[in-house]
């Protein structure tokens, strides 16, 4: 059952990352301004950020099960919205609707696998987990960027929507009667106040560490193209140094390495990663050759696969299933937030492909420093 929930998450990335190559084409043939172009591709992050708040309090609420079998539906009804949006305008308004949808799915996702993993298993589920996003990292630009060329970007949206309503009534069917013994037990649950969260610093230190894995994420989007562009490559070189970093972390998620992240204290293997991505920012941003970019890409990749699923057991372990829908819901706010800030931060600055990896291996360096040394407790918290 678990499996199937996976496939339900590697989908909900795919629909992410498959976005990435055609959405700024397609505002473009409609028309739209390079400053419409940049709302356009900034407004799914923007309702995604809502769409996983709510997700965690209705989560809470309801369970897990209704709002993943809303937000697939929904979402489904997202992308064949695509189809209607003959303007730079009403395509802006699809995409604040389709990024709210599709922010449902992954909070009441996480915290269906998480309520249903036995607490010695949590370090490897949660690298499972981490090893169908990769693949959908892989899997999502590829197929968006070959199908477009064959067809159109809104057949891409379309074939993206078929299988998110082919999943919504598998869940119906698949997950329901896990359903019932999951909402019998929520009527039995305390609530917890949002505030109780950010009085937990294991829960800061998550919080803290999706955003900043998300930040690296915004800096290689915006700055890797322009890095590989300066040493006289094209974006299809990009496209493989993305690759490079996804496979690696893919292989940590996936081989016997992932028994690491139930024998280790999940701080430890949060520094360790974000530690080794600050590494391999730095050295990114003095690399002059395309060899080295792979070998540091690599890095970057080891460190990914090293934090994800540390900032994930975190979480885990320090909610409970009264919180941790909302607790998994403001955990993906925090991605989307990351994500705006890292490519938004780096332009603000107007800094160099190099100067823009320098700093975000010196923040995340600095960040490393702050999470580590940051007590457990609050006073006063819980």
């Amino acid at each position: 059952m678990r499996i199937f929930v996976y496939i339900i998450i590697f989908f909900s990335f795919f629909d992410l990352f498959s976005q990435l190559p055609i959405m700024t084409p397609l505002a473009s043939s409609l028309g739209a301004t390079p400053f419409i172009t940049g709302l356009v591709v900034g407004m799914f992050s923007f309702s995604n950020m809502i769409g996983n708040v709510t997700s965690g309090i209705l989560t809470d609420k309801k369970g897990p099960f209704l709002i993943l079998l809303s937000g697939l539906l929904l979402t489904s009804v997202s992308l064949f919205l695509y189809q209607l949006a003959f303007d730079p305008l009403l395509l802006l308004f699809v995409r604040f609707i389709h990024g709210l949808h599709a922010g449902l799915i992954v909070p009441a996702a996480f915290t269906f696998v998480a309520n249903s993993t036995a607490k010695h298993q949590k370090g490897r589920s949660v690298a499972l987990s981490g090893a169908f996003i990769g693949m959908a990292a892989i899997i999502g630009p590829a197929f968006s960027g070959i199908l477009a060329s064959r067809t159109s970007e809104v057949a891409v949206l379309q074939t993206t929507g078929v299988a998110m309503l082919i999943l919504g009534v598998l869940t119906f069917f698949t997950l329901r009667k896990k359903a019932i013994s999951v909402q019998t037990a929520a009527r039995k649950r305390t609530q917890h106040p949002v505030h109780q969260l950010f009085r937990s610093r294991p829960v800061i230190k998550a919080f803290a560490g999706a955003f900043f894995l998300m930040f690296s994420q915004g800096v290689l989007a915006y700055m890797l193209p322009l890095k590989v562009e300066n040493l006289g490559n094209d974006t299809q070189m990009s496209g493989m140094l993305l690759s490079t970093f996804g496979i690696v972390a893919v292989l940590i998620f996936i081989l016997p390495t992932n028994r690491l992240f139930d024998r280790l204290k999940p701080i430890n293997t949060l520094v360790f990663g974000m530690l080794t991505m600050s590494a391999s920012m730095i050295c990114i941003s003095f690399s002059e050759t395309l060899p080295l970019l792979f070998i540091f890409m690599a890095l970057y990749g080891t460190g990914f696969a090293f934090l994800f699923p540390s900032i994930n057991s975190l979480l885990i372990e320090s909610t409970t299933e009264g919180n941790r829908g909302k607790a998994y819901g403001y955990f993906y706010a925090f991605f989307s937030i990351g994500v705006v800030a890292g490519s938004s931060t780096t332009g603000l600055l107007e800094l160099s492909a190099n100067g823009g990896f320098l700093f975000t291996g010196v923040l995340l360096l600095t960040s490393t420093a702050l999470i580590k040394f940051m007590k457990n407790t609050i006073p006063g918290g819980a």
